[in-house]
């Protein structure tokens, strides 16, 4: 919820009144009053650009303009991690359903280093035969490394990593540390 402001209006609406009618005092005092009352609007559309800009934009805005861009947004996460998922939102979604969207949005979430190991398999063959055997199921198991794994929301990035990751793919995480060796 935005908070009050206290904004003066740039551009007075008796300045707009023909010259005759400026010499009015009661007009130009009651115009005053909607001088306060307009001032917050016009304040908003002047700085427009930085609303939708999110790394701009008030902290409080940021959720709502996540929802336009449809970025999934985790209240714990600091507040440079929530505007980058959101300034990332568009190339996240060009990349969607792909092991690159995937490893882009767990960066954007966690600031770490992701592992995907994609167990899916692609063939061709010059022939239309049949493949060889039934293929093994689809899965991924994903290892990210950050520098606190203790703070990262583990049950967040499983809910983004379903979101992100085609229905019928199987899926592990595991967060480990920086100097974590596997």
């Amino acid at each position: 919820m935005r908070g009050l402001a206290d904004v003066s209006m740039p551009y007075p609406i008796a300045g707009f009144l023909p010259a005759l009618l400026q010499e009015d005092d009661l007009l130009v005092r009651w115009t005053g009053g909607l001088d306060d009352v307009v001032a917050p609007v016009v304040s908003t559309l002047d700085c427009l650009d930085a609303y939708l800009d999110p790394w701009l934009t008030p902290s409080d805005f940021l959720p709502w303009l996540a929802g336009w861009v449809g970025a999934y947004l985790d209240e714990n996460w600091p507040l440079d991690r929530q505007r980058a998922m959101v300034a990332g939102a568009a190339a996240a979604h060009r990349l969607r359903g792909t092991v690159a969207g995937l490893r882009m949005v767990l960066e954007y979430a966690t600031g770490g280093e992701v592992e995907i190991e994609d167990s899916t398999e692609v063939s061709w063959s010059t022939r239309p035969e049949p493949a060889p055997g039934p293929l093994p199921p689809a899965r991924l198991h994903v290892r990210v490394r950050v520098a606190e794994p203790g703070r990262v929301a583990v049950p967040a990035l499983e809910r983004l990593t379903r979101a992100v990751v085609p229905a019928h793919m199987t899926t592990t995480l595991e967060v480990l540390g920086r100097d974590h060796l596997s």
